[in-house]
């Protein structure tokens, strides 16, 4: 894809029956994701996971390795939690805390400073009618397109982020402020994290963005949502982000999810809450 490196995409799917086959509908998602280094780093410390019911970024912070290994060791054990079979706040806590002791143990990521963010979204079919769940630690985000309008779904845990809610600094100056890059919360070896976790009700033609913050260094929402009313297919709107967060400077590793949503047959008006 052109000289930037971008990886091929690929768009996966799939179809999710709702209540009891015969009178209900059905879920029908799409979706792709895609990491790249960026244009300053040497390695790339996030990964990611779209494994249906849960689509994840994890950026990996911390000196030589330990970023990849907080990022790939968190990313591993949520696939075993996928592989497992039941998604929820309880098995993705134990799978954390599973990581948080894999990090700690590993040779070149012991020091205060590794960790990763994690955030993304799962599809909770437990219930009747399903739901989404966001789940978040750190300052990747989870993005909803909804009804033509965009709205960021997590909350970041960043020094930034709580000067804002404290009214201590406005959203402008938050922008280019000092430590916009500290975070408050990170899954790593000294601390057992629990994510926030919000929950969504499915509707019809929702989409979603996860990604790590070296594409919201270099797009803003309204940027977002202009590659996304751009690109139907996720996986032209995952290429496009990625090649304009490069094109505007790449300074940090860039992971970009979209993952889209139809409902179709009997349920598909908006499933309430």
């Amino acid at each position: 894809m052109g000289d930037s490196g971008v990886p091929e995409v690929s768009t996966q799917h799939r179809s999710v029956q709702i209540g009891d086959g015969s009178d209900g509908g059905s879920i029908e998602l799409a979706w792709a994701g895609a990491t790249h280094t960026g244009r300053r780093r040497d390695i790339n410390q996030d990964a990611l996971l779209t494994e249906y019911p849960l689509f994840v970024v994890a950026d990996g912070m911390g000196g030589h390795l330990g970023g990849e290994i907080a990022s790939t060791s968190t990313v591993d054990r949520l696939r075993g939690v996928v592989d497992a079979g039941s998604v929820t706040p309880k098995t993705i806590e134990k799978g954390l805390a599973r990581a948080v002791k894999d990090i700690a143990s590993h040779p070149e990521a012991t020091d205060d400073g590794t960790g990763t963010t994690l955030t993304g979204v799962y599809l909770d079919v437990a219930e009747n009618p399903p739901h989404w769940v966001t789940l978040n630690i750190g300052d990747s985000r989870v993005y909803l397109l909804r009804d033509g309008a965009i709205a960021q779904v997590t909350t970041d845990h960043s020094v930034v982020q709580e000067l804002v809610a404290s009214g201590r600094l406005s959203p402008e100056e938050a922008e280019n402020h000092p430590y916009g890059n500290v975070i408050t919360r990170a899954v790593g070896p000294s601390d057992s994290v629990s994510p926030d976790y919000v929950r969504l009700d499915v509707a019809d033609g929702d989409r979603f963005v996860i990604c790590s913050d070296g594409l919201t260094k270099e797009l803003t929402d309204y940027g977002i949502q202009h590659f996304l009313a751009e690109n139907a297919d996720p996986a032209d709107a995952v290429t496009s982000m990625l090649d304009a967060a490069l094109e505007n400077g790449g300074r940090d590793n860039i992971t970009v999810i979209v993952l889209d949503v139809a409902l179709v047959g009997a349920g598909s008006s908006t499933a309430a809450d």
